[in-house]
């Protein structure tokens, strides 16, 4: 599996302004009370996120940076954007 940048994207995406998102994983949405934790990757993924990264930049970095390869980094960030997505925590740049 490739991921193609067109057809789900993390240049572009963003967690919701409104999202609270501590330094320990820890999110909160205010508007549903949901909150959720996230773990040590997914931090990461979503720090990059909000910094405007490309997947090919965060995929990089996370297979330098944890001990995983890139098939199965694309198949968790393709998961772990389907979650986000579901709980309606992302938002599109303007």
């Amino acid at each position: 599996m490739v991921i193609d940048e067109q057809s789900l994207k993390i240049s572009g995406m963003k967690i919701k302004k409104n999202i609270a998102l501590s330094e320990s994983g820890f999110v909160f949405d205010p508007s549903t009370g949901d909150s959720y934790s996230l773990n040590e990757q997914a931090q990461d993924i979503v720090r990059l996120m909000n910094e405007d990264k490309s997947v090919e930049e965060v995929s990089k970095f996370m297979t330098d940076e944890y001990d995983i390869d890139k098939t199965a980094f694309e198949k968790y960030y393709y998961d772990f954007m389907g979650m986000l997505k579901q709980y309606s925590l992302l938002e599109e740049d303007e």
